[in-house]
């Protein structure tokens, strides 16, 4: 995923750190970089979002047990395909879901 434009920090890096990112583990200059990276580059911010959601999701559904890597994958999957098909409205629903 890319938007095409040069970064500081690669799209791939930005990605590959969204977990450490969104779980607060992140130190400087790292976390500089990343949120720099989100603000200009839309794509990788809907990943973020994309990604926010799903552990609200699985940390809302689990009750604290983590979730199997494959239920998560299809979680992802599925949030994805609804971003990528214009369906922003059905991504906030179960965004809205989710924070219930």
């Amino acid at each position: 995923m890319s938007c095409g434009n040069p970064h500081v920090t690669p799209c791939s890096e930005v990605l590959d750190r969204m977990y450490t990112y969104l779980d607060g583990e992140l130190g400087e200059p790292d976390l500089h970089l990343v949120r720099e990276h989100l603000e200009e580059c839309a794509p990788c911010m809907s990943q973020h979002d994309v990604d926010l959601v799903v552990k609200k999701l699985i940390r809302r559904a689990g009750g604290g047990d983590l979730a199997p890597e494959d239920l998560r994958e299809r979680i992802v999957l599925r949030i994805t395909q609804l971003a990528r098909s214009g369906s922003t409205a059905q991504v906030s629903r179960l965004s809205v879901e989710i924070n219930r």
